[in-house]
């Protein structure tokens, strides 16, 4: 394992950052490493990492109705909105000045099928929304996940074929997704289902329908992480799965190195930005992702990550505003461009002040 060579070059083994070979030519006491921390202003000067309004991207639910806010019970502070009250909120979005939303419908339970036809509706829940969202607010960047869990019966991100999920059938129905989402007006379409060989497939239908000016933000290491759960809750995906898993699709935890290939192969059909998911456990594949491609990197702060901080500042265990803001900053030192959270219009109103 240690003699070989890595995708970019270095050792198979785990990969460690260089460490500088100098060393201060002054120690202490002529050098006091505190006398740049001493005042604010100083502080403020030699900040490394800048965490801005403009590095966030705020993920929303929506569901049927009028009038409609569900809170999701695993995500405090966290709702489900009806297309109106969406509307609201993404003209709060632009207020606070973030620069994208990004939705996730609630299908009923009606409409779920082994097919997940209603995920190529071109008046489905999320295209409705997306047409709202844009005459509201045209300004705001809409971003609308690719995959068919929230459509599909068995709460997979694909067809499953003889209990497996089958790649290439699948590939097919998230083109003519991604199409009816673009010809809706969402700005960018993000394939998180993790098949192979979809972003090149769906580069060329948007291209072929007209939609060449759409974006590919591809999810491109997806991990199998049991910090999805809250999230799965909120789509209403998790009943679907019936305590079955995404392994044979989604990343395994240990690897990171696979993680690398995944993003060059995206990168050479045509993504225009990759994402790394979850985040805070996996930053490690955000440093190397962006060191080793420097291309739009974005990661996702999910829905247990936001669940677990909620959680103890509800219970006063930690500062919510406090930790929020740090675990922002975190994503933004790793080398993430941008972060999916929940917590977007709180940090927006923070950073503002």
């Amino acid at each position: 394992m240690n003699g070989g060579a890595g995708l970019i070059g270095r050792p198979l083994a785990v990969w460690r950052p260089a460490v500088p070979s100098f060393l201060p030519h002054a120690q202490f006491p002529f050098t006091r490493m505190r006398r740049n921390r001493r005042d604010e202003w100083q502080r403020r000067l030699v900040s490394e990492t800048k965490l801005t309004v403009d590095d966030l991207i705020w993920p929303l639910f929506v569901v049927e109705g009028t009038g409609v806010r569900q809170q999701v019970a695993s995500m405090p502070g966290v709702e489900r909105l009806s297309i109106d009250l969406l509307v609201d909120e993404a003209r709060r979005a632009a207020d606070l000045g973030i620069p994208a939303i990004a939705v996730f419908p609630s299908v009923d339970a009606s409409l779920k099928t082994p097919d997940a036809a209603e995920a190529i509706n071109p008046d489905n829940l999320v295209c409705r929304a997306v047409r709202a969202v844009k005459k509201a607010v045209p300004k705001l960047g809409i971003i609308c996940d690719v995959a068919l869990d929230p459509y599909n019966s068995d709460g997979h991100d694909g067809l499953v074929v003889n209990g497996y999920v089958a790649n290439d059938s699948t590939v097919e129905v998230l083109c003519r997704q991604a199409v009816v989402q673009a010809e809706a007006g969402c700005d960018v379409n993000a394939p998180s289902d993790m098949m192979d060989g979809r972003i090149k497939a769906i580069r060329e239908a948007l291209d072929q329908a007209g939609c060449d000016h759409v974006r590919l933000l591809s999810y491109a290491a997806k991990y199998a992480s049991a910090f999805y759960g809250p999230f799965r809750d909120a789509v209403g995906s998790k009943s679907a799965l019936k305590g079955g898993d995404k392994k044979t699709y989604q990343m395994d935890p240990a690897n990171t190195d696979e993680a690398l290939r995944e993003v060059a192969l995206d990168l050479s059909e045509g993504a225009d930005m990759v994402m790394v998911k979850p985040g805070l456990p996996y930053l490690d594949i955000v440093r190397r992702v962006k060191e080793a491609f420097a291309v739009p990197t974005l990661a996702y702060q999910v829905s247990g990550e936001y669940a677990m901080m909620k959680a103890a500042a509800l219970n006063g265990w930690l500062d919510w505003d406090k930790v929020m803001l740090e675990s922002l900053m975190a994503f933004r030192r790793a080398g993430a461009d941008a972060i999916l959270t929940y917590t977007a219009p709180e940090a927006a109103r923070l950073l503002a002040k």
